[in-house]
């Protein structure tokens, strides 16, 4: 169901604000995360594999580790699988 009606654009954007926490961000990592929360509220869902295909790719063709260290693409797979356990728990 939620991926015919999107996730609301302020959950999505709670999912990553521990995040985006502290942390100064370039404006490449910030266009990235914006498309990241975009086809959340879109979609609903995001898997992980499409981080590494258009549109993501043309922000940065390596994918998010062309944008964030190891720590913070585990980070953000961890976030996308949340958002998938807590829509399918719904």
């Amino acid at each position: 169901m939620r991926s015919l009606v999107g996730l609301d654009r302020e959950a999505a954007k709670n999912e990553f604000a521990e995040f985006l926490s502290g942390k100064a961000m370039s404006s490449s990592q910030i266009e990235f995360l914006n498309m990241i929360i975009d086809h959340l509220a879109e979609h609903g869902l995001l898997n992980p594999a499409q981080l590494y295909e258009s549109p993501f790719t043309d922000v940065t063709p390596q994918g998010p580790e062309g944008l964030f260290g190891s720590e913070q693409v585990d980070r953000l797979i961890q976030i996308l699988a949340s958002v998938r356990q807590s829509a399918t728990a719904a």
